[in-house]
């Protein structure tokens, strides 16, 4: 029998302090893995070997790091705030941390001799609770930005903030298509609706708008503008050093894996086993085991967190908040108008052609409204001496028109060829 919310609550309290302290321990040995993990994969991509001397295959380098960072010197600025600059990293790493109370590991479980689910607890808002976390986690990295009392910091801090208000909005839509289907909130009856089907299916737009607004959320490349070490140096934590700053990069791994995990929930059922282990029996989802499913779901998902990162390019400011605002949100907001129109066709109890009837409606209004938008290119294009008459007073300087960049040597000598043949 899988978890209700009517079974939380009940545990004696050295069985939650259990829990707790397993939550605290599983995260902090993943992220040391995970660091451990992404820096193989990413030279496996670049053709190199990485961390191999540490301990078996190098395990044990991101425990070496980790020391190395927690006893070196701690350095404050002299026109920092002190006490905002010490609670800043206090305040990411526990909402990190907070984020993953509600979230399901498997099933029931005998611990100690009392039956209890693998979960710290659930209520019927959890999802929000994350949401919740995870905007205040952001005051973190704004306060330590503010409070460092240097310029680059505060505007690594000020993007964070303008990349809070873009991708949370996304995020938090893609997950409503969720709510709707399994008209819940509460985590592990989300799992529970999935024991046929995983949302991963039905709600594919909402999926990868959600994967592509956690990396954003999560300030992973290519969406690190609030580090952008190309252009701020170290971002909001260019001040930090020694245990503060490893309780940012702390902060920042555990929320990659509470996304994760948090998606790996939403869409990919849970701790429960994928399709072809189901067909070995039904022991596959009970006692332990589904703890090691959910574990491997979040390892697939850290992968292509890695492999982005290895891949990509990090993205231009405003390509970056123009996707959000412009893509993803309008995206999601006629992706969930799809889904309610459908559900509500499905209560109607409609036959098979009045339904096309109405979806061949809302297309036709579809393919209307986008030949009727306005384009660009109809939009006559101005000149440079216009774009730079239509500018208001008081506006950024601009260079003199008759700047001209230099001819290269190589330009000159490929004209000079083409003129001669």
């Amino acid at each position: 029998m899988n978890p209700t919310l009517a079974d939380f609550g009940k545990d004696p309290w050295w069985i939650i302090l259990i829990k707790v302290v397993a939550v605290f321990v599983f995260l902090v040995v993943m992220t040391l893995f995970t660091i451990w993990y992404e820096r193989r994969v990413v030279a496996r991509m670049q053709v190199r070997p990485g961390p191999n001397r540490n301990g078996p295959f190098g395990l044990l380098q991101s425990l070496a790091d980790g020391l190395k960072l927690a006893f070196k010197e701690d350095i404050m600025p002299l026109k920092a705030d002190k006490v905002v600059f010490f609670l800043a990293p206090v305040i990411s790493t526990v909402c990190a941390f907070t984020a993953f109370a509600i979230i399901p590991f498997g099933p029931f479980v005998s611990m100690f001799g009392v039956r209890t689910p693998l979960q710290v607890t659930d209520i019927p808002v959890a999802v929000l609770l994350v949401l919740a976390t995870s905007g205040i986690g952001i005051y973190g990295i704004v306060l330590s930005g503010w409070s460092s009392g240097s310029t680059y910091p505060l505007l690594g801090g000020l993007r964070s903030s303008a990349q809070m208000i873009s991708y949370e909005v996304a995020l938090g839509l893609s997950i409503v298509a969720v709510f709707m289907t399994a008209n819940t909130m509460s985590t592990s009856e989300i799992v529970s609706k999935q024991a046929e089907q995983w949302y991963l299916i039905a709600l594919l737009p909402s999926f990868i708008i959600y994967a592509i607004s956690a990396v954003g959320e999560t300030n992973r490349a290519p969406f690190d503008l609030p580090e952008a070490e190309s252009e701020l140096v170290g971002g909001f934590h260019t001040e930090y050093s020694s245990l503060k700053f490893a309780l940012f990069f702390l902060a920042e791994y555990i929320n990659m894996v509470t996304v994760s995990a948090l998606a790996t929930t939403l869409f990919l059922g849970g701790w429960q086993a994928p399709w072809p282990i189901t067909q070995l029996g039904p022991w596959v989802n009970q006692g332990w085991w589904p703890l090691l499913w959910f574990t491997v779901k979040v390892l697939i998902l850290l992968f292509v967190f890695v492999w982005l990162r290895g891949t990509l390019p990090r993205l231009r400011y405003d390509q970056f908040m123009r996707f959000g605002w412009k893509v993803l949100i309008p995206a999601n907001l006629v992706w969930i108008l799809v889904l309610a129109g459908v559900r509500t066709l499905q209560r109607e109890n409609l036959t098979t052609g009045q339904t096309l009837v109405w979806i061949g409606v809302a297309l036709a209004v579809v393919i209307v409204a986008a030949a009727l938008w306005p384009s660009k290119k109809d939009q006559p294009k101005q000149t440079v001496e216009e774009q730079v008459a239509s500018r208001p007073e008081g506006s950024f300087p601009l260079p003199p028109m008759d700047l001209q960049i230099p001819v290269s040597p190589r330009a000159k000598r490929i004209t000079a060829d083409r003129e001669t043949v």
